[in-house]
Formats: structure tokens, C-alpha cells, sequence
């Protein structure tokens, strides 16, 4: 990317052209009240209509921040008036990189279940990448000193309030518009966002198992939707009050300045682990692999990134019953956790040399 800026102020002007998303109040509130169908909100007709006014003013003001609070010390603009939950956030994250870097603290292991299948909603039955996700666990519970955590991103389908929104894509308008955390918009009701609390729990992470079926070729949608969220950590802006909450314009005469892309989380190690029953297993490991290497995390080695098939164009129905005698597969995702294991402890130790770790990035996003 060239460092300099371009003549014409216009190169840098947002462009503008697609149809206006926004509703008008009958089709909002209309939107707004579907959920309050159910027989047990009759009795409260009334007050729902005046809490349906009250989101309408919010929408119709677009008050993506209800609550605001002046940033302070040590953000370029200190008067500028930031969101609360972001700033909880970013409190978090924090805290989560200091846990990281305590070199007396436990080492940190986050395991992932991307399954969206889950006993507890229309599938009713768990999945197999949830099962895979336990014998792993079990490695690293063969020792004391390690921190685990599992994120089990089937609750997305299950669990009431349990959300990601869609990545609205800040970045490719320019890097310093992703801020890191991102964080929603509660005019528009994206309210209950998981990724405030996914972010520590990467941030705070040695090492990374994630653990994926194939869905249609492609990763499972919950584990897409934490994907792209996760562009903030890879170049994303801890300051919002440099673009002045999201000023496009202001964004972009940054990048052009020179954007030093922070590289949030730099150096974590990870395991992959897909499985499939017909095809695109292959294609998935390695589309999740090249993603994680591209955010500067270092796999941990040949055997803990995998792709199988598990009952190969067998039957749905028995699927469960073909991972249970699959004992090589079920071996190998032990050997992929005791490979993440045994990473974690080397880097941690200073052991593990990391060849070209040094060298300047050419190319930038």
C-alpha cells in the first residue's frame, strides 16, 4: 500500500448508492411486536404498544449508543462520547491480554464446538463435534496446571438471547473504521451480542481447538458468523475516538496516513479439526487453517490439523454409531489436543522456535 495521500479529496470520499434500509413506523412496530405474539403478553397490549413507541423513537433517532460516557485519558479524543458497553469491553479484552501475558499464570486452552446441533432444540441430538470437543478436553484435563475453556456455539440455536450479529464489513471501507471490540447497534435492536464475550476468551487463550462439521462445503454458520466478527482482531482500531465513532471519511485519511494494523492476537496457537460424511472436508480445514495463520496464530503442527470423513455416505440416522467405532478418528483428535498441549507448554517455555517470526509483513489487508 502506497504512503501517500491522494491528491484528490474525492478519492477518498464514501460512496454511496444502495437502497435505504429504513422503515417507515407502521412496517417497524409491525416487525417490532412479532414478538410479543404469544397468548402470555394479552394482558399487557397496552404497555407493549407504549414500549413499540419508545423503539420506534429510538430507530427513528438511530441511538446506536443509548448509553455514553466521555472516553478520558489515553484516546486521542478524550471528550469524545463512547458507548458504555464498548468501553466494558475493551475493559475486558484487557484484562483477558493480561491474563495472557502472565507468565505465572496457568496455561489457557479454549476449545470450540461450531456444531450448531444440539439436544436441546429441533435436531435433539447433540453432535459429533460437540463429543470430539470432550475427548479433547479430557487430554488437557490430564493436566492440573492447565485453564480450559469450552465455547459451545450451538447456543446460538438454543439458547434464548444468545446472538452474533453479522460483521458489517468496517474494514473494507478502511482498517481504522473496525474498531476492536466491535460492538452493535442497539437502534436496530442488535442487542445481546456473544462476541463481547468471545473476545476475552481468545484474547486470554494459549492455545485454540476448533472443531467443525462441514455445512453445504463450508464452515457451520455459527462458526462463520465468530469468523467474521473476528476481523477486529486482525488490524481493528482500539480507538474509536480517532475516527469519531464511524466517520468513513475520517477513517479512510487515516489509512492513507499508514495504518500500523495491530495484530490482536498474534502468536496464539491452534488446532483444527473438521469432519464431514460426503465432501468438502479437505477444502474446510484448510479454508479455517489459512484463516487462523492469516491473523498471525501458529499452528501447532502437523497432527492437530485434521479433516475426515466419518460413516462415508452412510446413513444420517447411524452417524453417531460410525463415529463411536471410528476409534482412529476418535485417536486422532486426542493426538491433535496432545499436540496444542504440547505447543502450549514449549512456547510458553521459550522452546518452541518460530521460524521467520521476525521478518516484515510486504503485503498488509
Amino acid at each position: 500500500m502506497s504512503d501517500e495521500i491522494p491528491s484528490s479529496l474525492d478519492a477518498l470520499e464514501p460512496r454511496n448508492g444502495s437502497p435505504s434500509p429504513r422503515l417507515d413506523e407502521r412496517e417497524f412496530k409491525k416487525r417490532f411486536l412479532n414478538q410479543f405474539r404469544d397468548k402470555a403478553y394479552a394482558s399487557l397490549a397496552s404497555e407493549i404498544d407504549k414500549v413499540a413507541s419508545a423503539a420506534w423513537d429510538a430507530y427513528l433517532h438511530s441511538r446506536k449508543s443509548p448509553v455514553t460516557r466521555k472516553a478520558g485519558p489515553n484516546f486521542f479524543d478524550p471528550h469524545y462520547k463512547l458507548s458504555a458497553d464498548w468501553l466494558k469491553a475493551r475493559r475486558a479484552v484487557q484484562e483477558a491480554q493480561s491474563r495472557h501475558e502472565d507468565a505465572s499464570g496457568p496455561p489457557r486452552v479454549l476449545l470450540i464446538n461450531a456444531s450448531s446441533r444440539s439436544e436441546h432444540t429441533c435436531p435433539g441430538e447433540l453432535s459429533k463435534s460437540y463429543r470430539m470437543v470432550q475427548l479433547a478436553k479430557q487430554i488437557f484435563q490430564e493436566r492440573s496446571d492447565f485453564k480450559i475453556e469450552v465455547l459451545d456455539l450451538s447456543r446460538i440455536a438454543s439458547e434464548y438471547g444468545r446472538q452474533i450479529h453479522p460483521c458489517k464489513s468496517c474494514f473494507s471501507t478502511a482498517a481504522p473504521l473496525c474498531h476492536w471490540p466491535c460492538y452493535p447497534n442497539y437502534s436496530l435492536g442488535q442487542i445481546h451480542d456473544w462476541m463481547n464475550d468471545i473476545y476475552p476468551l481468545w484474547v486470554e487463550a494459549h492455545g485454540i481447538m476448533i472443531v467443525t462439521p462441514v455445512n453445504w462445503y463450508a464452515t457451520s454458520s455459527p462458526l462463520k458468523l465468530m469468523m467474521d466478527r473476528l476481523v477486529c482482531a486482525d488490524g481493528g482500531n482500539p480507538d474509536p475516538t480517532s475516527t469519531h465513532g464511524k466517520h468513513a471519511r475520517e477513517a479512510k485519511a487515516i489509512e492513507m496516513k499508514g495504518w500500523n494494523y495491530p495484530r490482536h492476537l498474534k502468536g496464539r496457537l491452534f488446532s483444527v479439526v473438521v469432519h464431514g460424511d460426503t465432501e468438502g472436508a479437505e477444502n474446510v480445514r484448510r479454508s479455517v487453517s489459512d484463516w487462523l495463520r492469516s491473523m498471525d496464530l501458529i499452528s501447532a503442527g502437523t497432527l492437530a490439523e485434521i479433516d475426515r470423513y466419518i460413516g462415508y455416505w452412510e446413513a444420517y440416522a447411524t452417524s453417531h454409531v460410525a463415529f463411536e467405532k471410528d476409534l482412529d478418528m476418535q485417536n486422532e483428535v486426542r493426538n491433535a489436543a496432545r499436540t496444542l498441549r504440547e505447543a502450549v507448554v514449549a512456547k510458553r517455555r521459550g522452546d518452541m522456535i518460530e521460524t521467520g517470526s521476525d521478518l516484515e509483513h510486504p503485503r498488509q489487508k
